[in-house]
């Protein structure tokens, strides 16, 4: 399992790498509809990995992890798909509120499974 540095690293070359794509072949994803959907859930990836990333940077500092870095993530993704077109936007909200339900979900059974079983009399 990768520590919170090797992790904060590779989800900030994702985040780069995919803003790059998405801007390069922002013209594209604003063709059609389907891809403008599209376009919103690429950019809800950004949302994903920049959320890793700063989860990661606010752990390795010894700060506690909050609904602010949900909010940052979630702005400069919503501004990223702003730059394809306007419907991803919404999209992007949506998809990234699913990617959200399902890593708190993900992050509660993981928290369990870690937590030593207790008994109670």
């Amino acid at each position: 399992m990768t520590g919170p540095g090797r992790s904060m690293l590779y989800s900030l070359l994702l985040f780069a790498i995919i803003l790059s794509l998405l801007e390069m072949y922002r013209g594209k994803l604003a063709s059609s509809e389907l891809l403008t959907i599209f376009g919103g859930f690429i950019s809800s990836l950004l949302f994903l990995v920049l959320l890793t990333f700063i989860g990661n940077y606010q752990e390795s500092s010894g700060m506690k992890t909050g609904w602010g870095a949900v909010v940052l993530a979630e702005i400069v993704a919503l501004i990223a798909a702003s730059t394809v077109h306007r419907v991803c936007v919404t999209t992007c909200f949506l998809f990234s509120a699913g990617l959200l339900y399902e890593v708190n979900k993900l992050s509660g059974m993981m928290l369990s499974k870690n937590e030593p079983k207790v008994r109670r009399h």
